[in-house]
């Protein structure tokens, strides 16, 4: 006797809700809601973030509208720049003292008054094998902060189209739980606001 009531309350509440209102007219639409869904996408707004990154530092970020990052791109690449420059000048320096000392000078950079050394010949040569490496090093850093930069713009190319609201958030809390006879007292409880 249950079965059968089961199936009439289902076959009745599948009716009432395929049942059509004879009240309103055939075509008359009520609007409840607007997507707010932006469905127009630029699907070459990254590669073009990127290709105008790769002709400019900083012209992607600018694209893409982060105008803070502008300043970052250019401090970053022009303290690399400094440092390759003051590298590349500190070897020239070393190299020049130390083809001075090969020919039999005593008039380099890294000599005294006097004509006496204040590096040695081998204090030289590994002065300028460091300064080589140093520059390198930095020439290195230079090209990969210029990389960065263009995978930069085309990161945030893509991201643009995202959702990114200040609503959506994962906040941990802790929970201090009084007068619980097992003895714990701690909680943990994860919130999703959307």
């Amino acid at each position: 006797m249950r079965n059968y009531l089961l199936y009439i309350f289902i076959i009745f509440g599948a009716y009432l809700t395929t049942a059509q209102d004879a009240s309103r007219p055939a075509g008359d639409f009520n609007l409840v809601a607007v997507d707010s869904v932006n469905t127009s996408i630029d699907a070459n707004r990254p590669a073009r973030a990127a290709f105008y990154s790769a002709i400019l530092p900083g012209l992607g970020q600018a694209y893409n509208r982060k105008y803070w990052k502008v300043p970052l791109v250019y401090g970053a690449l022009g303290t690399s720049v400094a440092v390759y420059l003051y590298n590349e000048n500190q070897y020239q320096e070393l190299r020049d003292a130390f083809r001075i000392r090969l020919a039999g000078g005593t008039n380099d950079a890294f000599s005294d008054a006097d004509g006496n050394p204040i590096i040695s010949n081998a204090g030289l040569e590994r002065a300028q094998r460091t300064a080589q490496r140093n520059k390198e090093l930095t020439l290195l850093i230079t090209a990969g902060i210029y990389i960065l930069q263009i995978i930069d713009a085309n990161v945030d190319g893509h991201l643009d189209d995202f959702n990114v609201d200040r609503n959506l958030s994962l906040a941990p809390t802790i929970i201090n739980i009084e007068h619980v006879p097992s003895g714990a007292n701690v909680g943990l409880s994860l919130i999703y606001n959307f």
